[in-house]
């Protein structure tokens, strides 16, 4: 049976077991769709409103040091990031809809 490493399935028995299986926990958002005017104090800004922040980082060009219009916040609870995850996403931010996704490892 397909599962588990021990053949047991556990999607029959306990059919959320997909799900958290599928996504493990995180605190990590990826935020994209960010107006390259969008820097690290106005996402911490926006952001916090949901909860404490560990770490926020828009990612720039190395050269250019301009924003490639994408960034990451890290919260201190999985609670806080899926809040923010589900109030966030698609909101407007400096004039641009945001999209707001868990970040991959």
């Amino acid at each position: 049976m397909r599962g588990t490493p021990s053949g047991v399935c556990i999607w029959r028995t306990f059919p959320l077991a997909r799900i958290l299986w599928a996504r493990p926990s995180s605190t990590k958002l990826f935020v994209g769709g960010l107006s390259y005017d969008t820097n690290e104090t106005v996402l911490k800004d926006v952001f916090e409103q949901h909860g404490d922040i560990i770490e926020v980082k828009v990612i720039c060009d190395h050269k250019s040091g301009r924003s490639k219009g994408y960034g990451f916040v890290q919260f201190t609870s999985e609670t806080a990031a899926n809040t923010a995850l589900k109030e966030m996403d698609g909101q407007l931010l400096d004039g641009r809809n945001i999209r707001v996704h868990f970040a991959h490892k």
